[in-house]
């Protein structure tokens, strides 16, 4: 109650979900669960790329009892079946996970109806260590987060900021950590980093680290080609950079693929204007021995989410982030919030 005036939450309608290749059935829950907490009905569609998971989800969902029509399932790609989901009339409201690209077509398209959109798009995180942090640890838990799950994460903190005159042992780092991994089939024990996803996200990455050789950033490990041994299949060899600047494609465009970018820094303010110097917003990482240090650098971060001193996410936090990697948030009573529409009851309480 405010006053008279009785304020409530009802659920926006029905959903349209969309979501990505990577990390499949993670994105399916953080939509599907609070949608129908929030007491919405929803139509689903995964990527062509990947739809098993939400095929078997469905089955899981059918088995559990939820009533027909609460959650429904449709397959296909998104020039057709996506675009007719997000400009449908009877659609309330878009969740859409996906590039930045994508998540601006999805947005004109559903513009027409005046439908909210709820998008959390592409990242290009970076990673500050301070001069005090323990490079040892730091890079090395940097390194394993960029490249881990292939680098085909939107949150993967991909550019490395260190003091200048300790890159040199940033890269020394990086590169014995790129080639300790094990490159190889999935289904073996021995291996540590799997394939891309497929022929197209193969060829952008192998496009991007040539954009690197070409624009004059340092080689330290890895580049172009397949790792030895693997003479098929999408695999990436694990790759670093350094002497990279801000200007070059690697540090300003998101790869989706096993590549680091080590960026050189000459006091803690170029490093937030290097940091906060790209288009997107979704994820930084700053660690330092001086815990309010890098509080402070925090609060200066233009990102939706701050990890310090490598503490990991926490599932109750909003995730999502700022300029063009998307608007809304998931997870916790935040994500809860995107599938609620106010209502404001004036009079309510009379007297």
């Amino acid at each position: 109650m405010l006053g008279s005036t009785l304020i409530t939450r009802e659920p926006i309608g029905v959903c349209g979900l969309i979501t990505p290749w990577n990390w499949p059935l993670l994105q399916i829950a953080c939509k599907v669960g609070p949608a129908l907490a929030a007491g919405c009905t929803m139509i689903l569609k995964p990527s062509e790329v990947a739809p098993a998971s939400a095929s078997i989800f469905a089955e899981i969902l059918h088995e559990a009892g939820m009533p027909p029509g609460v959650f429904n399932l449709i397959q296909g790609d998104g020039p057709t079946v996506g675009q007719a989901l997000v400009s449908h009339p009877d659609v309330d409201m878009v969740s859409f996970t996906g590039s930045t690209h994508i998540g601006i077509v999805v947005a004109k398209a559903a513009a027409d109806t005046l439908k909210r959109v709820h998008q959390e798009l592409g990242g290009k995180s970076p990673n500050i260590l301070l001069d005090d942090a323990s490079f040892a640890t730091a890079v090395r838990h940097g390194a394993y987060a960029c490249f881990a799950n292939s680098g085909q994460s939107c949150n993967a903190p991909t550019r490395l900021l260190v003091p200048a005159h300790r890159q040199p042992e940033a890269a020394a780092i990086a590169k014995s950590i790129a080639e300790e991994l094990v490159v190889g089939e999935p289904r073996s024990l021995l291996t540590t980093l799997g394939p891309v996803a497929n022929k197209a996200q193969f060829a952008r990455v192998q496009s991007l680290i040539a954009s690197g050789l070409q624009e004059g950033a340092t080689l330290v490990t890895g580049g172009l080609g397949r790792p030895t041994r693997l003479e098929r299949g999408y695999y990436v060899r694990p790759t670093v950079f350094m002497d990279v600047h801000n200007q070059m494609t690697i540090a300003r465009e998101e790869i989706f693929g096993p590549v680091l970018s080590i960026l050189p820094y000459e006091s803690e303010d170029e490093a937030v204007e290097i940091a906060n110097d790209t288009r997107f917003g979704l994820s930084s990482y700053v660690t330092s021995a001086d815990l309010e240090s890098a509080r402070q650098i925090a609060r200066r971060l233009r990102a939706g989410m701050v990890h310090l001193n490598g503490v990991p996410s926490d599932p109750a936090a909003p995730f999502g982030g700022y300029k063009q990697s998307g608007n809304g948030r998931e997870r916790g009573v935040f994500g809860l919030e995107e599938f609620l529409e106010l209502k404001s009851i004036f009079g309510y309480n009379q007297i």
